[in-house]
């Protein structure tokens, strides 16, 4: 399997991490989601730099008849196992990527307790034994699991929704940090939190619109939620995820751009797949490849025309991503109209729907 990376990268400028920091009061960090999914906020960066304010269920008005959108239809993991240890401690295990049958990527909890060799019993049919570090995963471990039955049906029934540390509400419904499309056998540790609004009224609505949709996979794991930790963004290395980019949906794609359709990219992950296919010219060539793409400002952006994307955390790679989409310093302004007004946060807040710098609207 291939591996993508940004060949820009280490030929560019230094890019201190501090110009993608603001200020978020904790108070702003949406704890539960909103009932129902599309009563969500809608903020619209329009392509002429305007703002306004709309509810989810309007985004159908907001495209155009041959527009597209593609989204990731990757399935959740129940990827949280808390457990006991063998003096009894409590324990935790954050499932990353599964290698093979019995052995996944994984982060634990507490590092310093659960060194090589030490088990985690998850109940009385499934226990996890620390392997070893995981190689290109700073922090991370290999785990082994033994259980008895299917793996994965062990995991559904015992784990729990990875919700990230700073949601401290616990979740009453574990479907509502999956989206309603999620296709196939679970494999993310994380939701792709922008598709986390969509109702079937919105597909409705999309469909009569005669807005389209097609659906390709990245599995979420540490590449997407890892923070930056250096001062220079640049340097800043991203996790690989596996993602796939079906034929079907890239036929899908080069057809509604030469209808004049836009593509919109729902979520960040669908910007990074997408990238990650397409060539110097703009044809897209599917397939399977680990990506390691790290978007930063300067990206020439080659599949996308839009995007609509969550509120992200300060000094985050999916901020530098959006700072590189809209150019400039505009996702700063952006920022500071969703906090003036009140707009919810991060993995179940409101989300924004923005146009790639320079593109024609």
């Amino acid at each position: 399997m291939a591996t993508v990376k940004d060949p820009a990268r280490d030929r560019a400028r230094a890019l201190p991490t501090d110009m993608f920091d603001y200020v978020l009061p904790a108070g702003r960090i949406a704890q539960t989601p909103v009932e129902p999914r599309d009563a969500s906020r809608l903020l619209h960066a329009e392509p002429g730099g305007g703002l306004s304010d709309h509810v989810f269920t309007d985004l159908p008005d907001l495209l155009r008849p041959g527009d597209l959108l593609v989204a990731n239809d990757t399935r959740v993991r129940a990827a949280r196992l808390r457990g006991r240890g063998a003096d009894g401690g409590k324990e935790e295990v954050l499932l990353l990527t599964r290698l093979d049958r019995d052995r996944f990527t994984a982060l634990v909890r507490p590092g310093r307790r659960l060194h090589d060799g030490a088990r985690v019993s998850v109940g009385d049919a499934l226990s996890v034994t620390i392997a070893g570090p995981a190689p290109g995963h700073p922090g991370a471990r290999v785990v082994r699991l033994d259980g008895d039955g299917d793996l994965e049906a062990l995991i559904a029934q015992l784990g729990e929704a990875p919700l990230p540390p700073y949601i401290r509400t616990p979740l009453e419904d574990a479907q509502r940090y999956q989206t309603v499309y999620a296709a196939g056998a679970p494999a993310s540790a994380a939701a792709p939190t922008a598709g986390l609004h969509f109702t079937s009224r919105v597909h409705e609505a999309l469909a009569q619109r005669g807005v389209g949709w097609t659906a390709l996979q990245l599995d979420v794991g540490l590449g997407t939620f890892a923070p930056i930790t250096v001062s220079d963004a640049r340097t800043h290395r991203m996790h690989a995820e596996r993602c796939m980019l079906p034929a079907a949906t890239a036929a899908t794609i080069t057809a509604a751009r030469a209808g004049g359709g836009r593509v919109i990219a729902v979520g960040t992950t669908v910007v990074r797949t997408l990238e990650s296919f397409v060539d110097g010219v703009g044809a897209l060539h599917p397939g399977t490849v680990s990506t390691e793409l790290f978007i930063t400002p300067g990206h020439r952006f080659g599949a996308v025309d839009g995007l609509l994307t969550n509120f992200h955390q300060p000094r985050s790679s999916l901020l530098v991503l959006l700072a590189a989409f809209l150019g400039g310093d505009a996702w700063r302004s952006v920022y500071e109209h969703a906090l003036a007004r009140g707009y919810r946060f991060l993995s179940f807040g409101d989300c924004m729907l923005c146009w790639r710098g320079g593109a024609p609207s």
